[in-house]
């Protein structure tokens, strides 16, 4: 177990998984580990929602670990790397965790058991067994409008305690239980949004960052943004959020990564917007507004 908690802040990246042809494209990845490296970006999620972790295999997951792990070393980026996880099978979770442990990542972003939907005894019991295998820090997801489950403040408090649990990705949907969670967490218990369009209101209210796919596109504006709000400077923060609020409205118009995938294909970051099913291209519609942004960018710059 590990003896102390680091802290856990700023901006995450759940980095996407590129595929080419329905295979992993190890190319177009360390393309994204390479341009990350230059960006205000101080930890990666690999293989979670965004990742389409669900649709890797067990040789997939590792690879793609490998990889990242390989190119950032490569081009000297020091960065914090935590792999999705999860399941409903408590056993086969543990072993997931097992298994995982000599992949060389720092931790894991666990989500609450989906559709079970378990009491918050049965999650409470969950994540401490997660937690008693692990050799690595967890942070729990909770999604209750993915998993079916909500984790009570309650629950989130009694793990905060083990030695192991490190924070939470707070997607929990419910204003007042994030206000209470961050008023009354531990010292040292990190919360990280997991809302993108609510990043403005929850670092004012106490939040140590955010996990947000669309800093894939303009994670230095989300920065500047919770820079801003550090130093006491509301209205400039204020004013680049404005500038900045449209972009998760856009990239989650439809079933995300789809809409963050086809604006780095359009980009050249990626090779190809290939999503697995069950998710499927983004409509037409979708793609022209985001070709319209990509080259309207790209001419300012």
């Amino acid at each position: 177990m590990q003896s102390s908690k680091p802290s856990l802040h700023g901006i995450w990246l759940p980095l996407i998984t590129p595929f080419l042809n329905d295979e992993l494209d190890e190319t177009s990845l360390r393309r994204l580990v390479q341009h990350y490296a230059s960006q205000p970006i101080d930890g990666l999620i690999l293989g979670a929602t965004t990742g389409e972790g669900l649709t890797l295999d067990h040789a997939e997951a590792e690879r793609l670990v490998k990889v990242v792990k390989e190119e950032a070393e490569r081009t000297g980026w020091q960065i914090p790397l935590y792999l999705g996880l999860d399941g409903s099978h408590t056993r086969e979770v543990v072993k997931d965790v097992e298994r995982t442990a000599l992949w060389g990542i720092d931790g894991y972003l666990i989500a609450c058991p989906y559709y079970t939907r378990p009491s918050q005894q049965g999650l409470y019991e969950h994540f401490v067994a997660l937690a008693n295998s692990a050799s690595r820090l967890i942070m729990i997801y909770n999604i209750p409008y993915r998993t079916g489950v909500n984790m009570s403040n309650e629950t989130m408090l009694r793990l905060a305690e083990h030695p192991n649990i490190i924070g939470v990705k707070d997607c929990c949907n419910d204003p007042a239980q994030s206000f209470d969670l961050l008023r009354y967490r531990q010292s040292g218990f990190t919360v990280l949004t997991g809302e993108d369009a609510q990043f403005f209101n929850a670092i004012t209210q106490g939040a140590d960052g955010g996990i947000l796919a669309s800093a894939h596109i303009n994670a230095s504006a989300f920065a500047s943004v919770r820079h801003l709000l550090g130093e006491g400077d509301w209205k400039r923060a204020l004013e680049n959020w404005r500038l900045l609020v449209d972009l998760p409205r856009l990239l989650f118009a439809e079933p995300s990564p789809g809409p963050v995938k086809h604006w780095l294909w359009r980009a050249g970051l990626i090779d190809s917007p290939e999503v697995r099913l069950p998710m499927t291209a983004i409509s037409e519609g979708l793609a022209a507004r985001i070709d319209d942004l990509v080259f309207s960018m790209s001419k300012e710059h």
